[in-house]
């Protein structure tokens, strides 16, 4: 019989719209997935149970009298801590955060799930202030993989799609600064979103700047949509946060994709060595959109590798947010955090413009190659999970994390909405993601191009967390 933490959200509320079952049931089960999985994958930072158990009831309440109070009343979710939530602490994975003080404030997103009944299950992993590909801190640990907890489960949200993977709540809201959902939703195999830049408000702003972006981490498209469907309204307390969109996300599902000039870039122009296993796997979802109507050119982005312009953003952003440390503080830090702090705060006033230069030309050239395209499909990442507790992979030669992400980071430098769909595994059982991108302010159709692969069973939906290896959700 199925678990109900293994229903995605569009399919709970279709439950409690029925009667055929509640809010509480729900959560309880959610939460006691929740607890047998954090031991061996170390998903949260907390879990707010009192709290969620008090939300449900008030939801159960409002579902027998008929009176939801939003969209996603009663369906659990959990919060990235990187995002505020309002009566417990955000420690942004930080020995040098204190858990003292007020605590009193939600972040946008998560303000707009308060009000639409959602259950807040916890608080999911980062590493510290989210810098790095991979989830571990010295705060909480190493985060692993649901497939393989020898494996990484990918940062900087690995918290948050490790628990949507192994059914401790079908919706989390995670953060992007350059591929933080995408990342780990493709280690994971799960559906990860980065919207437009803005359209979901950001509160307190970034360190990190307009790189950084916060969106859905889910099951399937569907969810997806029904998400930032909520958290894509406007808030003041950010300037740059967008107006709303016409419509709703959903209803922008349908369609498929027919008629769409889909540009496939397997290696962007041979500058990427790709994994063949992973390579295989996408290559076959392709030509399934291709089986689906779309009109598919293997052709590339005129992209050259904008790393050390990325690189003088993050590493100076991280700079900023370590700036007022004290040398004693300062050694609480994660030691590859600490290392590009220091070469962060050596970048002068021009080095930072001569890369904002970079990212403006980079995002010229995004825009006019979607004149001819309506979107870009490349591997997610060029590889499947590694080694658990390691920045790279062992062997790789590579330096940092930004080496073996290079499908990801270029579209926070452009803002333009960015999905990783699950496509398949390699050749040991890991999964493989899919990235689907679209011209700025076109996320619709990245939700609809994937919602289409969903329909036509070409990515796993409902997280199936009862195949996972990891022995406790057996």
């Amino acid at each position: 019989m199925q678990q109900l933490t293994d229903l995605t959200a569009v399919q709970l509320l279709a439950g409690y719209r029925k009667g055929e079952f509640g809010p509480v049931e729900v959560t309880v089960q959610a939460l006691e997935r929740a607890r047998r999985i954090q031991p061996e994958v170390n998903a949260f930072v907390r879990l707010t149970e009192e709290d969620a158990l008090a939300r449900a009831r008030a939801s159960q309440e409002r579902w027998r009298r008929g009176e939801p109070a939003g969209l996603l009343d009663g369906v659990p979710v959990t919060v990235k801590d990187i995002l505020l939530l309002r009566g417990h602490p955000t420690l942004r994975g930080s020995r040098t955060v204190s858990e003292q003080g007020r605590w009193d404030e939600d972040a946008p997103s998560v303000a707009r799930l308060r009000e639409h009944g959602a259950v807040f299950l916890g608080k999911t992993t980062t590493p510290e202030f989210g810098w790095k590909g991979v989830t571990d801190s010295p705060l909480s640990g190493v985060t692993r993989n649901p497939h393989d907890p020898t494996r990484t489960a990918g940062g900087s949200s690995g918290g948050s799609a490790a628990a949507v993977a192994l059914g401790a709540g079908p919706l989390s809201l995670g953060t992007d600064g350059g591929g933080s959902i995408r990342i780990p939703a493709a280690f994971c195999g799960i559906f990860g979103l980065k919207p437009t830049y803005g359209r979901v408000p950001l509160y307190p702003a970034s360190a990190f700047g307009t790189l950084s972006h916060a969106g859905p981490m889910t099951r399937d498209a569907a969810d997806a949509a029904l998400l930032l469907d909520v958290i894509g309204a406007p808030d003041a307390r950010d300037w740059s946060a967008l107006p709303p969109v016409p419509g709703c996300f959903p209803q922008g599902l349908k369609g498929g994709v027919r008629g769409l000039r889909v540009a496939y870039s397997p290696t962007l122009g041979g500058q990427v060595a790709v994994r063949p296993g992973v390579a295989a796997a996408v290559r076959g979802a392709v030509a399934r959109l291709a089986d689906l109507g779309a009109y598919v050119e293997e052709t590339d982005p005129d992209l050259s590798d904008p790393v050390e312009a990325f690189h003088t953003l993050w590493f100076s952003g991280a700079a900023r947010l370590t700036q007022r440390l004290s040398p004693q503080r300062r050694q609480l830090l994660d030691p590859g955090l600490r290392e590009i702090c220091a070469r962060g705060a050596r970048y002068s006033a021009l080095d930072y413009l001569a890369a904002v230069d970079v990212r403006m030309d980079l995002g010229r050239r995004m825009g006019r190659f979607h004149e001819t395209h309506d979107l870009l499909v490349t591997p997610t990442l060029p590889v499947t999970a590694f080694e658990a507790g390691a920045e790279v992979p062992a062997g790789s030669g590579l330096r940092r994390w930004t080496g073996w992400t290079p499908f990801t980071y270029p579209f926070n430098l452009t803002q333009q909405p960015a999905a990783t769909v699950p496509v398949g595994t390699d050749g040991d059982g890991l999964p493989v993601g899919m990235q689907i991108v679209a011209a700025r302010h076109r996320d619709t159709l990245v939700l609809r191009a994937a919602h289409a692969l969903y329909e036509a069973g070409v990515a796993p939906g409902g997280g199936r967390p009862g195949q996972s290896s990891v022995s406790a959700v057996r």
